[in-house]
Parts: structure tokens; sequence; C-alpha cells
């Protein structure tokens, strides 16, 4: 092992002058996961708030014509087929229902739009829009279903929809599934903890 020079450790004690030794009431930084779920709602929480002032993000263009009597269907990578199958057959309780009847189709957006959001935020799960076949809407028929279809892929919040089962209004409707809310994953991580 060589012999350090003066100049060398001029410039190790230079380095380390900002160092100061580790007393015995200080401890090591741990992962905290609680601490790390609630920094995470916290930056969540903030842009959402960001996202409520700006405008509405859905878009009004590039929707292609779904046909009046055609299921529409989406579900994002990851989600479970057992999950899906129980969507597709409505078995979800289905905890708020939009009404999409009688409205323009910038009335539809923003409808949808805030139910989305204000439904996630309150923890909902699954939902039905009733958007009806529109099978004499102009220019094209089931011209809000086509809408629908495509605004439901824009939502972070969305991970699964499916037209719904006759019972619920079938081709005119759609069941859709939201990701659960950060506050819901902290539930089910503490009831899980407890089993």
């Amino acid at each position: 092992m060589s012999q350090l020079n003066s100049d060398d450790l001029d410039t190790f004690f230079s380095e380390m002058k900002d160092v100061k030794p580790m007393t015995s009431g200080d401890k090591a930084l741990l992962h905290d996961p609680e601490k790390a779920l609630a920094e995470k709602q916290k930056i969540a929480s903030k842009q959402k708030s960001i996202r409520e002032t700006l405008k509405n993000p859905l878009s009004l263009e590039g929707v292609k014509p779904v046909p009046c009597d055609d299921f529409i269907h989406f579900q994002q990578p990851g989600i479970q087929d057992g999950v899906f199958k129980k969507l597709r057959l409505g078995k979800y309780p289905l905890e708020v229902t939009l009404s999409l009847a009688g409205k323009t189709i910038e009335q539809s957006r923003d409808s949808l739009y805030s139910t989305i959001i204000s439904s996630h935020a309150r923890g909902v799960r699954a939902l039905l829009i009733k958007h009806g076949t529109g099978e004499q809407s102009k220019p094209f028929p089931a011209l809000k279903k086509s809408y629908v279809n495509h605004w439901l892929r824009e939502l972070e919040e969305v991970i699964a929809f499916h037209t719904a089962q006759p019972m619920h209004g079938g081709f005119g409707s759609t069941y859709v599934l939201l990701k659960k809310h950060p506050q819901q994953k902290l539930i089910n991580r503490e009831n899980n903890r407890k089993r």
C-alpha cells in the first residue's frame, strides 16, 4: 500500500471539511411505505386540482363511427380476464348512472368527464353510462355511443368498459370500471395486513 503524500492529505481533508460525524441521536432514514403512499397521494391530489382547473381534456375530433348494434369494449393491459368478465356480465354493483339523453355532444362530454373524475375521487368502482343506440342521430348513427367509446379510452381513471347487458340498456348503455382510488388501496392493504 502506498503512502499518502501531504498534497493528497490536504485534498482529502478539504473535501471532507463539511462532513460531520453521526451522533447517537442521529437515525438512518429507512423507507416508510405509509409515508411514501401519503406523499404519492399528496402529489396526486395536487395534480387532480391542476387538472380540474384545466379545460376538459376529452377531444371532439378523430371519433370513428361505431355501428348501433356493435359491442364496444376496452381493457387496459394488466387487467385480469376475470375482472373484465365480471364487468362484461354486469356483476359489479353500479354505484353511479349517467344518462346522456337530450344532451348535446359538448354537454355529454362535460357530463361524462365530471362524472368520471368525481366518481373516482369518491372511490366509485363501477358505473353505467346511458348513451342510447342513436339509430337516427346525425351526422351518423350511434353518434353519442361512438363519442363515449372514444372518450373513455382517453381517461386514465378508466381501466375497462363494455357494452351493458340487456337488463341495463344493452347496446344503448356501457359499463365502466374505474381504477381504485389511492385511499381505497390503503384501506385494502390494511385489511389484508390484518388477516
